[in-house]
């Protein structure tokens, strides 16, 4: 995260509501509870990215003497609790899913448990950074599903809505396995690829397009890319790229498989690719790279992958960046616990709601996530009370807490568990190092591997199990129960 104060990054209520506490002294301990409710683009799953700008925001987090001179001229806050928020600094602990890692819908993803006042003030910057890049790196993932081991560079930063969104929507993408950004401010900052051709100005700029493409390609010999639909793609464009790359090979440079090729940004582009194939195939090219843009998401390429479009590089950009079907992640952010000065074990909050997905899940929690031992794949996500071990050697019943009735038998050792919230800060002080974003693409790509392809569809996926331990089940069905009581 670049250098900036993002103290102030937070929504006005959590400062008035910091102040009642103050105001109010219980020296409460709470957990709140950072998840989502449904996946994006009616999806089987989502990708985890964001903790390391969540990591670098709760570093840095303080009130700097600007920030304490602003709030004083609101005259909404008293003198003794500005000075509280000038020495400020969480001293709280915080578990998280590591990015990269697939998620399902209502269990935690990012837990915090810290004095009330501190847990309240991290809620809107969390949400921000965690809805976004969630967002982002599960439509990268599902474009780059839909481009079946193609190339997918992200280039959005255009389309992007604003310099933040760009550079770490950016990020995001590469972590849900794009090859490489647009970004050049992305790439210095994380270490990514950089990737990019020329525009149709380049074209425009020159009198005849064959003079374009023979000095870009002068000036990129090993990385030559020509944009061929300025004027007409294949009487003119694909034409004039051939006699480039005959040239090329007349003066001895070695053109390299998809290190050299074509891009289209218009047009009928499965026809288009299979005709540019042809002509390229005649003249000994077949191994060039034929790139295409022009407003793609997953569902049109996945359409023209259907169509036997010979495109083999695909370039995403505003669909991506802004997942523009479905552009908001819907994380919240909820009190699940709290414990009193004084108390020895912390005291299950529940939130009712109509609507019963908004019903929370009490108590400190904590996810397991069981494996099939055999082929590695995800047989269900298990959200329990955080002292809560199972052995997997010993038969366990998994059931839907919605439809109880629905329940699956897994035998003893034919499964494998693994914690997934790990902890990222104790005592206010960071534990946790952050793998590099190419690392996490990695991660990324092995956490792919291990959902069902059935998961994976773009329409009508199967739905992950998250299912609820039975202490915990319990534990939620009492208290539903004594909310109920009250209202009657």
């Amino acid at each position: 995260m670049r250098a900036e104060n993002l103290t102030l990054l937070t929504d006005f209520y959590e400062l008035t509501m910091m102040q009642g506490y103050y105001k109010n002294p219980k020296e409460q301990m709470v957990v709140f509870d950072a998840f989502y409710r449904t996946n994006p683009s009616g999806g089987g799953y989502a990708i985890c990215a964001g903790l390391e700008q969540i990591i670098e925001y709760v570093k840095s987090l303080h009130f700097s003497y600007e920030d304490i001179d602003y709030l004083r001229s609101l005259h909404t806050f008293e003198d003794d609790f500005l000075d509280y928020l000038a020495g400020y600094h969480f001293t709280g602990d915080i578990y998280a899913v590591p990015e990269g890692t697939v998620v399902f819908p209502r269990e935690p993803l990012i837990k915090v448990v810290a004095p009330i006042m501190q847990a309240q003030l991290l809620e809107t910057a969390i949400l921000n950074i965690m809805n976004h890049q969630c967002l982002i790196a599960t439509k990268a993932a599902r474009v780059c599903h839909a481009a079946r081991g193609d190339a997918v560079m992200e280039f959005g930063l255009r389309r992007a809505q604003g310099p933040d969104a760009g550079i770490y929507g950016a990020r995001a993408a590469i972590i849900a396995g794009c090859a490489g950004t647009s970004n050049v401010l992305t790439g210095t900052m994380f270490g990514v690829p950089v990737l990019g051709t020329h525009a149709h100005s380049w074209i425009m700029s020159f009198p005849s397009e064959y003079e374009a493409f023979k000095a870009y390609a002068k000036l990129y010999p090993h990385a030559c890319t020509l944009l061929v639909d300025t004027y007409d793609t294949l009487k003119s464009g694909i034409p004039n790229a051939i006699r480039v790359f005959k040239e090329m090979q007349a003066e001895g440079i070695e053109l390299k498989p998809r290190k050299y090729g074509i891009r289209m940004d218009s047009g009928d582009l499965a026809y288009l690719s299979k005709k540019a194939y042809e002509m390229l195939a005649a003249e000994g090219f077949e191994d060039a790279l034929i790139s295409a843009s022009s407003d793609l998401d997953e569902y049109l390429i996945n359409s023209m992958k259907q169509q036997g479009a010979k495109i083999n590089s695909w370039g995403v950009g505003t669909r991506l960046i802004t997942s523009s079907d479905n552009p908001s992640f819907g994380g919240v952010y909820k009190l699940a616990a709290i414990k009193n000065a004084g108390e020895a074990e912390f005291t299950p909050k529940i939130k009712l709601s109509e609507n019963t997905a908004k019903v929370t899940n009490p108590g400190n929690k904590t996810v397991f996530r069981i494996y099939d031992k055999e082929t590695g794949k995800i047989r269900a996500d298990l959200i329990c009370l955080a002292e809560e071990r199972f052995d997997p050697e010993k038969d366990m019943i998994i059931f839907d807490p919605i439809e109880t009735w629905k329940k699956t038998k897994l035998e003893g050792g034919t499964y494998t568990l693994r914690e997934l919230l790990v902890p990222v800060f104790k005592n206010g002080s960071c534990v946790y190092e952050s793998p590099s974003v190419m690392e996490l693409q990695a991660i990324c790509r092995r956490e792919k591997d291990t959902l069902w392809d059935e998961t994976k569809r773009l329409v009508n996926p199967h739905e992950m199990y998250v299912d609820l331990s039975d202490k915990l089940y319990d534990l939620k069905t009492k208290l539903l129960h004594e909310m109920s009581m009250k209202k009657i």
